[in-house]
């Protein structure tokens, strides 16, 4: 009588087919839900709001500390002082900095405004009232200390600031005596004055009164309109 040898008795388990084997794998895995997914690189915050949720009143009393702000003027300066041939290209790329910025504040401020106030000025008056007052206070917490026009040019108007903040944390070392940072508020200032189609150059001048006088970091901003808006200016259109 034959015998059946033991591996004979049982047969062997065969492989599962690979595709089964994946399918089955997949069937064990929780499923994760779409909200818990997030791309590569995207990072948002829990309640699903960025900042482009949020208000644009919702922000309007909020000021920035003097230390971070001190801090951040100062790299800008360090910054846009690489590379430059003297004090004038440093202050043109400082204007130039500053540009962008007005462009941008200025429908932000008329957005922020009450209706009525709400009124894009056209003339100069009204534009140096609403760089002097509205812009001042929303970059420095209070208004410019004066307003001036040229006794002998109609194309010149000036604005002081008896104590620009951002001259505070600077220090200016002797060789370049004459460096005046004030000329990214300068840089503001033309973006404003561009944004509402009155053009014209603004550049940032010493006016102090000397280390003894009463305000030895007075600065004047000097404003260049074109001719063709003291032209219409004129005209009354």
């Amino acid at each position: 009588m034959t015998t059946i040898a033991p591996s004979q008795a049982a047969p062997k388990s065969l492989p599962l087919p690979t595709a089964l084997q994946q399918q089955q794998s997949t069937q064990r895995t929780p499923t994760q839900h779409p909200q818990q997914q997030q791309h590569a690189g995207l990072r948002t915050p829990s309640n699903r709001k960025t900042i482009f949720d949020r208000n644009l009143n919702r922000t309007r009393t909020a000021e920035l500390s003097r230390a971070s702000f001190a801090y951040l003027f100062g790299e800008m300066v360090t910054y846009a002082q690489k590379k430059v041939t003297g004090i004038q290209d440093l202050e043109r790329r400082l204007n130039e900095a500053g540009y962008p910025l007005g462009q941008r504040l200025l429908p932000l401020l008329l957005h922020r405004t009450p209706p009525p106030q709400a009124v894009r000025p056209t003339r100069i008056l009204p534009l140096l009232q609403f760089i002097a007052h509205p812009l001042w206070r929303h970059l420095f917490s209070r208004s410019a200390d004066a307003i001036e026009s040229s006794a002998t040019n109609p194309h010149e108007y000036m604005i002081s600031d008896n104590e620009p903040l951002v001259n505070q944390y600077i220090s200016v070392p002797k060789e370049m005596g004459n460096l005046n940072c004030a000329a990214f508020v300068a840089g503001i200032i033309e973006g404003v004055c561009c944004g509402v189609g009155l053009r014209g150059e603004v550049s940032a001048h010493n006016a102090g009164e000397g280390e003894g006088g009463m305000w030895p970091g007075k600065t004047v901003f000097l404003i260049r309109f074109e001719e063709e808006v003291v032209m219409r200016e004129g005209s009354g259109k």
